[in-house]
């Protein structure tokens, strides 16, 4: 038995025309065609690429848009205007599959303060809007313009007269995004049972997020009957933006037992178009963005990441790989816990004994409260540190604590606490050419080994102002030459563990040398 064929719900991608009418996303000629060429390969089935009226520039773009795809339906948009539908017309030419999309605002508030015109008059206007379309075009949608806003018994009115003149698709604008989701799909409800001829043209929708629920109101109206869905990449769009075509779209597909229908998009293209957009408009995507944020499969709860670890599907509904992201991310911080750092250490190919481990994992959680995130390098550091930690060597002098005073026409002064293998805590002050001279001095005056600097490098794990500081020292003493590390967000202590490191060595090297003498 054959399985039922699903409904499909068309994507009519508006962000050439309405996204770049958001503040600062302008785009030139070369931007356009390239983010339609990408729409092209996600799948879209319409691109509205631009107001051709409003200027020479727009009427060339769309004209260019045109001419670049091949195989999606590429709109113009117009007011019922002659000159507007004709301009429209002219720019579209060039395309396999064009539309004339006019438009004409319904609602009371707009009737009475912007068009100054009756019910009859914008009826009429309407009407012969689609009309003077037809002549230039076959494909021709008609959006009554704030109708979430209009009186219901006038908008079905004009749908069903927009329809008798030839309108293929009419769109039903939440211009202000004003609805809300249940009053939105009671709405489309309604156009579906009392418009006569509905069923002769696709009912859209174009939903605008001021409320943040053009996502929402988007999904009921499909709910509802509507087949196509008005939308752009990212959401960007006049003031709050648009309905997100990738988070209604991942919707449609992820909760398929409640919606019952397909789209024509190729998810795996989502997040290159994504990205392109945000290139190309500046709109940078907030990092908790829904599908396409930066952190939308990234997971730092110890929970999480054991869940994630166990089976994915425990805390991700979706697939990354479905959207165009190579993987999940065990995102390293404070949350973690031990299975996600063991499970990164064994990706990083680094092999520790428990002993070890327990030490790492106690150095990544101290780091973690001092950095937001911890990176391959800052593990990597920490594992330097514990393989070449003093594990063969009892340790003679501890750092306890220091504190440093230094600036502009101040003598660096550092004070230091140190603890003895015997258990005696030393504490003593000393002042230097710098803080970091004057905490060497300071741990000289404690240990009565004084020895000589030879080697000091300094440079930054990872990048950004909370960057772990790897110090690298070489001492020189009796002929000897010890190097110490240490590690820290702050180059000091860094800069103290790692001479102190050296310094322990020299003791053990001295201690050993004492009894090979005795011997």
């Amino acid at each position: 038995m054959n399985e039922r064929k699903k409904d499909t719900v068309k994507i009519f991608d508006t962000t050439l025309r309405d996204g770049e009418q958001a503040p600062g996303c302008s785009m030139n000629i070369e931007e356009k065609v390239h983010v339609a060429r990408q729409l092209e390969r996600l799948g879209v089935d319409a691109i509205e690429a631009g107001f051709p009226i409003a200027s020479a520039g727009d009427f060339e773009s769309v004209r260019a848009v045109a001419g670049a795809v091949k195989n999606i339906c590429v709109a113009g948009l117009a007011r019922c205007k002659p000159e507007d539908i004709e301009r429209a017309a002219e720019a579209v030419k060039p395309a396999l599959n064009p539309r004339i999309h006019v438009f004409l605002a319904t609602s009371d508030i707009h009737r009475r303060y912007k068009l100054k015109k009756a019910r009859d008059e914008i009826l009429k206007l309407a009407v012969e809007g689609v009309k003077n379309a037809k002549e230039y075009c076959g494909d021709v949608e008609f959006s009554p313009e704030d109708a979430s806003r209009t009186e219901p018994e006038f908008l079905s009115e004009v749908v069903q007269a927009v329809i008798e003149a030839g309108a293929t698709t009419v769109n039903i604008p939440d211009t202000v995004g004003y609805a809300m989701p249940w009053d939105f799909g009671n709405l489309i409800s309604m156009l579906m049972e009392e418009v006569k001829n509905v069923k002769d043209a696709v009912i859209s929708v174009h939903c605008h997020n001021d409320l943040g629920l053009a996502v929402s109101n988007s999904l009921e109206a499909v709910r509802h009957g509507a087949r196509q869905v008005e939308c752009t990449v990212n959401g960007i769009g006049e003031r709050a933006g648009n309905c997100s075509l990738e988070e209604v779209v991942m919707a449609l597909r992820t909760r398929r037992d409640i919606f019952d229908v397909d789209t024509n998009i190729d998810t795996r293209q989502i997040m290159h178009a994504s990205r392109l957009v945000s290139n190309v408009t500046g709109m940078l995507v907030q990092r908790n963005k829904a599908i396409v944020g930066e952190n939308a499969f990234a997971h730092e709860a110890g929970i999480h990441q054991d869940g994630i670890i166990k089976e994915r599907t425990t805390y991700e509904i979706m697939s990354p790989e479905d959207v165009g992201v190579d993987k999940s991310r065990l995102v390293l911080g404070k949350h973690s816990g031990r299975h996600a750092l063991r499970e990164r250490l064994v990706e990083l190919g680094v092999e520790l004994n428990q002993q070890q481990f327990e030490h790492v994992f106690e150095e990544f959680k101290n780091l973690a409260d001092k950095k937001k995130q911890i990176f391959d390098e800052d593990l990597e550091a920490i594992v330097r540190e514990e393989l070449e930690s003093l594990e063969d060597v009892r340790v003679m002098v501890d750092l306890l604590s220091f504190h440093i005073s230094s600036g502009t026409g101040t003598v660096p002064t550092a004070t230091v606490q140190l603890k003895l293998h015997d258990g005696e805590v030393i504490t003593d002050a000393a002042t230097g050419d710098g803080p970091i001279d004057a905490i060497y001095r300071a741990i000289d005056r404690i240990t009565e080994m004084e020895c000589n600097l030879s080697d000091y490098t300094i440079r930054a794990v990872t990048g950004g102002k909370d960057a772990m500081g790897e110090v690298t020292v070489r001492l020189d003493r009796d002929g000897r030459s010890e190097r110490g590390r240490g590690t820290s967000t702050d180059i000091i202590e860094a800069s103290a563990r790692a001479y102190l490191m050296a310094v322990n060595l020299h003791f053990a090297r001295t201690e050993e040398t004492n009894m090979q003498k005795k011997c």
